[in-house]
């Protein structure tokens, strides 16, 4: 049917007589909602009715271009934002699927099934652009994602939003001044967000341009710390202690940061060598139970996991034996 529209459009421009226009309907409003696991209706019937796939079948895919996971422990599932396409081809195109453990679907589509256009007629709408980190805390689903950078005269900015994990609902966001994008995010047990700028790279970097963002619960935002010891900040994680711990992406190292009782920013005070070679992506403790009381499945399998032990003496965890050393996600 489109195809025969096309043609008759060409006609009709053809003998200069104007065609109709084929713009798409507007979607009507909708109450929020989000995708079923594999099976049929993969939107949510009227009705509640559901059929689930057959349980012999396996399905893989669903990811495209995904930066991070976390582990819902209610779900047992892995959750796993996907950025889709960049802002410069569409705008609100990332989605969250639910991954088994064994790296299988549950759920292609949890926050995202609907279109662009269909997402802003949702009440409360849907905004998710390009999704880097994440984490779960306290019933919340937390990403860095960004607005604009759809074109040279519309730059990219930081926003950190997070969703209802029971229902995926949108339940806040706040605006990040500075940076165009945030990789890494961890969430503290009383909401503060701790968030990696990874900055500039190339021959002659600017030091100025690597940071460690934190956001309060009540939406102060403020630099953490800048410059060294970070290089080209990328993974970040809160130790058993409460202690940032941050990947460099640009050496092999691991930096520790206590809280600064004057300044309230972070103060150096270790760090972890991780290999001669190897630079760090991602990191994570196998105490924390939100992550590691289940198997871990990477997005990218080219990334090797290795365990290293405290590099210096002066940093210190009370009873840490071999199950709490630092895991490193290494490129």
């Amino acid at each position: 049917m489109r195809r025969v529209q096309l043609l008759v459009a060409a006609m009709l421009l053809t003998v200069g007589i104007a065609a109709p226009s084929l713009a798409q309907p507007t979607p009507e409003a909708r109450p929020y909602f989000v995708g079923n696991p594999l099976g049929l209706p993969v939107n949510p019937s009227a009705d509640g009715s559901f059929a689930p796939m057959s349980p012999n079948v396996k399905v893989y895919g669903a990811i495209f271009s995904a930066e991070s996971c976390s582990y819902d422990l209610d779900r047992d599932l892995i959750v796993v934002p996907s950025r889709g396409v960049p802002p410069q081809v569409q705008t609100n195109n990332a989605w969250v699927s639910f991954i088994n453990h064994d790296g299988s679907v549950h759920t292609s589509r949890w926050i995202g099934v609907q279109s662009p256009a269909e997402r802003a007629a949702l009440t409360p709408p849907l905004v998710l652009n390009e999704p880097f980190g994440s984490d779960i805390i306290n019933g919340r689903l937390y990403v860095a994602d960004l607005d604009g950078g759809t074109s040279e005269n519309d730059p990219s900015r930081a926003v950190i939003r997070w969703f209802d994990l029971q229902t995926g609902a949108p339940a806040g966001e706040i605006r990040v001044d500075g940076p165009a994008w945030l990789n890494d995010i961890e969430v503290a047990d009383d909401g503060t967000i701790y968030a990696t700028q990874t900055g500039a790279f190339g021959e002659n970097p600017d030091p100025a341009t690597w940071r460690v963002w934190k956001i309060t619960p009540d939406g102060e935002v403020s630099v953490f710390i800048e410059g060294p010891p970070l290089f080209q900040p990328n993974g970040i994680a809160l130790d058993p202690e409460g202690n940032v711990v941050v990947a460099n992406m640009g050496n092999p190292e691991i930096v520790v940061m206590i809280h600064d009782t004057e300044t309230g920013e972070g103060l150096p005070i270790a760090t972890y060598p991780i290999s001669d070679n190897d630079n760090a992506a991602d990191i994570l403790w196998e105490n924390d139970w939100r992550v590691l009381n289940t198997p871990v499945a990477w997005v990218d399998a080219g990334y090797n996991v290795m365990a290293v032990e405290p590099a210096d003496d002066n940093y210190t965890i009370d009873g840490m034996d071999p199950e709490d050393w630092l895991y490193a996600m290494t490129m």
